[in-house]
């Protein structure tokens, strides 16, 4: 009789095992699991905070989960004002940054954020996320660059009625980004500056007579209840990006990296502000029937008087653009084609 002792049995056991269980890559084996900390500075209940979560169950999923997410909206990690930053020194590892919070440091991305530029945000979102690709390392070189999108046009909202920019003339505006601000001091009002959370503090309390919102987020932060005009207008969009904190994506593993990457397109920038573009333009429509409101048309002449106003901006941009060492009149075309493509130019 021939017996087999039980470390033998063992042995033969576990061989077997390995036999049947799936190889595991040299690759596998060494990863090490990523937990982003993704900072918002919107509210729970914005269209951002659902298509961030769907962004980061991707990553897990895609991932084989060596990749997953914390999600912190409404400032929790930091001020509005300060994203980028945060991005950059740790504190957040992914945030949804705005560049127009801060004059002057990021001025090829304002291209997008001229008045009358961008017509719709979905096509809007893919071409300016196509287009700043090449330019993102130039600028926002302290940060690595995931995508970039818009929010669909908003406007004007104001406690007094305003209708050609002579209106502006004297107002306190809140201005939403750079561009629109440099408009309001070009029709002689004055900016306060404040985030989305600050606003309606600013207009409740007379800091501020009016602000440049899109238009469901007036409902959405509260400032329905503190201004009563609207002009009917595509002023202006904002553009911003998803950046991500270097050291994270520099030390993830080549597979890491790859998932990252598949999840930092054009295809992803029109998806995860989509429901946002469906909520804000649901507004315009909410905005009609809202008691206590009132929205301005303008006619043709009224509208080119607006866009006349805003003209010279491109100028002021131009100059900033320049100062970088880039030809502004090759990157501003370059957008302009992008949008064309898309059918997203106004």
């Amino acid at each position: 009789m021939i017996r087999i002792s039980s470390h033998a049995l063992t042995g033969f056991a576990g061989a077997i095992a390995l036999l049947l269980c799936p190889a595991i890559s040299p690759a596998q084996s060494q990863e090490k699991p990523i937990h982003l900390k993704i900072s918002l500075f919107v509210p729970p209940a914005h269209p951002l905070v659902p298509s961030a979560k769907e962004w980061a169950e991707s990553l897990k999923k895609a991932s084989g989960g060596s990749i997953t997410a914390t999600i912190f909206p409404a400032e929790q990690l930091g001020k509005a004002f300060d994203q980028y930053d945060m991005v950059s020194n740790g504190i957040a590892d992914v945030a949804l940054v705005s560049p127009g919070y801060q004059p002057g440091r990021f001025p090829i991305i304002n291209a997008a954020q001229l008045p009358f530029m961008v017509a719709n945000a979905d096509g809007g979102s893919a071409a300016v996320d196509d287009w700043y690709r090449q330019y993102a390392q130039r600028e926002m070189s302290d940060t690595h660059f995931c995508m970039a999108f818009v929010h669909d046009p908003g406007t004007l909202h104001s406690r007094k009625k305003v209708v050609l920019p002579g209106d502006v003339r004297g107002l306190k505006v809140r201005p939403a980004q750079q561009a629109i601000g440099e408009l309001i001091t070009t029709l002689g009002g004055t900016n306060i500056q404040a985030s989305a959370p600050e606003s309606r503090d600013a207009l409740e309390r007379g800091v501020a007579d009016a602000i440049t919102f899109p238009w469901n987020s007036i409902f959405l932060f509260g400032i329905d209840k503190v201004t009563k005009y609207s002009l009917d207008a595509p002023l202006y969009t904002t553009s911003y990006t998803w950046s991500l904190n270097k050291a994270v994506y520099d030390r993830a593993s080549a597979a890491q990296k790859k998932v990252m990457d598949d999840h930092c397109t054009a295809e992803w920038a029109v998806r995860i502000s989509h429901a946002w573009t469906v909520f804000e333009e649901e507004g315009r429509q909410k905005m009609r029937k809202a008691s206590g409101h009132e929205i301005t048309e303008l006619s043709p002449d009224q509208l080119k008087q607006w866009r006349n106003a805003a003209a010279p901006l491109a100028m002021s941009w131009a100059n900033a653009v320049r100062a970088k060492g880039l030809d502004p009149d090759a990157v501003l075309t370059e957008l302009r084609q992008k949008l064309s493509d898309r059918k997203a130019i106004y």
